[in-house]
């Protein structure tokens, strides 16, 4: 079946590059794995004998017949939906266990699955991705680096990213123009441990990001809090007066968030 351009599918087509992704996620033989956009099923025919339970969500239709036709119901449950719609905690375990993902995401809706995945991190172990290379240097940048930004903090806020190896468009079919990683992304969330509040740190990061240019006061400023609190926090937080946000390592935007709420 062509690809569809318009669903942003670009079919991986490299047999090694799939054993490693399965390799990626570890021992899943008791475990439930949701793959995200199986395509033609290059991948899912890889992980359907070595795991549990697997749950293939796929948006384009016709896609979701052919695997249907493809596989049995026992090994292989098919659900045609959008994953920005699919509920990750409707899917039933047992023992508490969390589940594993999997998936070559489109790119041009990557930044929003990765949001998504984070919002239903509670039912998440680990996830195995792949996405532009661009994207998941972004995602697994360290403080200082000119990758490092909003969506770095963001992501890492619920686990630490690693990126595990990077293909290049012939591995794909149709070929895209850019080169594609493989990231694994084990859910951790970090909010307890940092004592901050999740509704209100990530907002306080995005206004921190919110001009590049900037330093962090004059974003802080920007958003309307009074200079005096700004310096007062930046001091009582050790961080310096022309300080950037992309300099920072979270544990320090965590804790000039917190010195913030104490104003």
């Amino acid at each position: 079946m062509p690809a569809k351009p318009k669903l942003g599918q670009n079919f991986l087509n490299d047999p090694q590059a799939v054993q490693r992704i399965v390799s990626a996620l570890g021992d899943c033989s008791h475990e439930t794995v949701v793959e995200i956009g199986p395509g033609q099923g290059v991948l899912t025919h890889a992980l359907a004998p070595r795991v549990g339970n697997l749950i293939a969500i796929e948006l384009d239709q016709q896609l979701a017949s052919q695997l249907r036709a493809e596989f049995s119901s026992e090994s292989l449950t098919v659900v045609n939906q959008d994953v920005l719609d699919f509920d990750f905690a409707s899917i039933p375990v047992e023992g508490g266990k969390r589940l594993a993902v999997v998936g070559n995401l489109p790119y041009y809706i990557t930044s929003p699955i990765l949001l998504k995945l984070a919002a239903s991190h509670a039912e998440l172990d680990r996830a195995v991705l792949m996405m532009q290379r661009e994207v998941a240097d972004r995602i697994a940048a360290e403080p200082g680096s000119r990758d490092y930004g909003l969506l770095s903090v963001t992501v890492q806020m619920y686990g630490p990213v690693e990126k595990l190896f990077t293909l290049p468009p012939g591995a794909f079919s149709p070929p895209p123009e850019v080169h594609s990683t493989v990231v694994r992304w084990r859910f951790a969330s970090r909010f307890t441990s940092l004592g901050v509040d999740e509704t209100g740190f990530l907002p306080f990061v995005r206004t921190a990001f919110a001009q590049k240019r900037k330093t962090l006061a004059n974003n802080l400023r920007a958003a309307g809090i009074a200079p005096e609190i700004v310096v007062q926090a930046m001091t009582n937080a050790s961080i310096q007066p022309q300080s950037r946000a992309e300099a920072l390592p979270i544990e320090a935007l965590a804790e000039l968030w917190k010195k913030l709420q104490m104003k």
